[in-house]
């Protein structure tokens, strides 16, 4: 595996994304990625799906320490106090005395989060939390997170693959030496009807998921955490790791962002960059 290293952060490049897992069947598919390898796994209290993460890794029988666990704080919970009782609860969904990362899931399009910012410090000098980040922050934001408020950010969780380009974001994190996480990095299977991602898998006999993740963790402070239902998708997408794109792959694969290629955007829940 690769790592990202962010701040004191050592981030398994490749994880796993649990969006919309839940349940006995997401379970097992959580189970699945376990089993072919994954140890980075990423969910949120918005997925309702704590619970399901943490008994797919109990019944994997491998150590704790072994896994990098990933959730995110919902939009309410954003106030010290209830960061704190929401954070506790999740701690128990999961099954586990601590959270290797935790994030603030959405801005909610303020910039008032020093409280929060300061909340999730605590928690972390308790050793309830080894990181925290943001997920779905701009530039701007990003920088005020740590310039203003002085927060310890060490990942900006946020949509990136070939059709948004995130130009300032990833400028702002290489800068900060911050890891992005892509999510929804393969921008829900569009990729494989991208021509110019499609002749680079043919040449390098590779599936066009594989080589936009390559893509993805060959740049500076880039991880990923794509979603797979099935075995065969999960080994796919993790078996990326026996070849390298060249300086023209990478341009051929970066000139296909456009403005349009954002495919979340709940309203009034954040604002974007324009590159």
């Amino acid at each position: 595996m690769q790592f990202v290293t962010a701040r004191s952060a050592r981030i398994p490049a490749l994880g796993f994304g649990t969006y919309p897992l839940s349940g006995a069947q997401g379970r097992r598919a959580i189970g699945e990625a376990i089993g072919v390898g994954y140890r980075h796994i990423d969910t949120a209290q918005m997925y309702g799906n704590e619970a399901d993460v943490g008994a797919a890794i109990k019944a994997s029988k491998i150590e704790r320490s072994e896994f990098f666990v990933t959730t995110k704080i919902d939009n309410g919970n954003h106030a010290p106090a209830a960061l704190r009782r929401s954070f506790e609860g999740s701690l128990r969904e999961l099954g586990t005395d601590y959270v290797d990362l935790l994030l603030l899931h959405w801005p909610m399009n303020t910039a008032g989060h020093g409280e929060t910012f300061a909340a999730m410090a605590k928690l972390k000098d308790e050793g309830k939390l080894r990181h925290f980040g943001v997920s779905n922050f701009n530039a701007k934001l990003l920088g005020e997170a740590i310039d203003k408020h002085g927060a310890e950010i060490v990942c900006n969780q946020v949509e990136y693959h070939p059709f948004l380009g995130q130009r300032a974001v990833l400028s702002e994190v290489q800068k900060r030496g911050v890891a992005l996480t892509a999510y929804c990095p393969v921008a829900h299977g569009k990729v494989a009807k991208a021509p110019a991602i499609v002749a680079i898998a043919k040449r390098l006999g590779k599936t066009p998921a594989q080589v936009t993740l390559r893509w993805l963790i060959e740049q500076k402070q880039v991880a990923a955490i794509p979603k797979a239902g099935s075995r065969e998708h999960m080994i796919e997408n993790i078996s990326i790791f026996d070849f390298a794109l060249t300086e023209a792959d990478h341009r051929a694969i970066g000139a296909l962002a456009s403005p349009s290629g954002r495919i979340v955007d709940p309203g009034g829940w954040a604002s974007w960059d324009r590159a």
